[in-house]
């Protein structure tokens, strides 16, 4: 695992390649076995790969969804706030596992922010991608994740480069 954290770094270009439908159903997969608070699993989970609605999607926010459209395969993180206190976290985990088991696979990923951000100014990208999936009203959404094989390699980051001071010993 520490291999894999060591490369892993958010892509935001990808090749037009579709994703086999073996390594699709591994992602499935890794969604379906993130852990969930007390096991009461409050995700749900929307896999994109209708180029058409990938663009619509891309354009969910101002800043930082615009990628998605040259993603071939995109995923919306969605959540029941009323089945777990703690959804936030149980979808934040699910995202990282799937981006992490998409490495695996040789794919690249990147999380887009969707919780409290703004469509425009009177609609929010929640309700944006609510409308535009056609998704029920008790659903909230956390984030979308875009996926590919990658057409950019960001350099890892160097040791030397991580900010240890952020880790503290038995107190601050």
């Amino acid at each position: 695992m520490i291999d894999l954290l060591r490369k892993r770094r958010s892509v935001r270009k990808f090749e037009s390649r579709s994703i086999e439908p073996d390594k699709i159903e591994v992602l499935k997969e890794a969604l379906l076995r993130s852990p969930t608070s007390r096991s009461l699993i409050p995700w749900e989970f929307v896999l994109v790969d209708d180029l058409a609605l990938l663009k619509q999607l891309s354009r969910s926010k101002k800043h930082g969804s615009g990628f998605l459209k040259g993603a071939p395969l995109g995923i919306v993180v969605c959540a029941d706030p009323a089945k777990c206190d703690v959804w936030i976290e149980d979808c934040a985990i699910a995202s990282i596992l799937v981006q992490m088991t998409a490495l695996s696979l040789g794919l690249g990923s990147c999380w887009i922010q969707i919780r409290l951000r703004q469509f425009d100014t009177k609609t929010t990208s929640e309700e944006y991608i609510r409308k535009t999936l056609s998704l029920p009203s008790h659903l909230t959404i956390l984030s979308m994740i875009a996926i590919g094989y990658p057409a950019e390699f960001p350099e890892p980051v160097l040791l030397s480069e991580l900010p240890t001071g952020k880790i503290h010993s038995n107190g601050w």
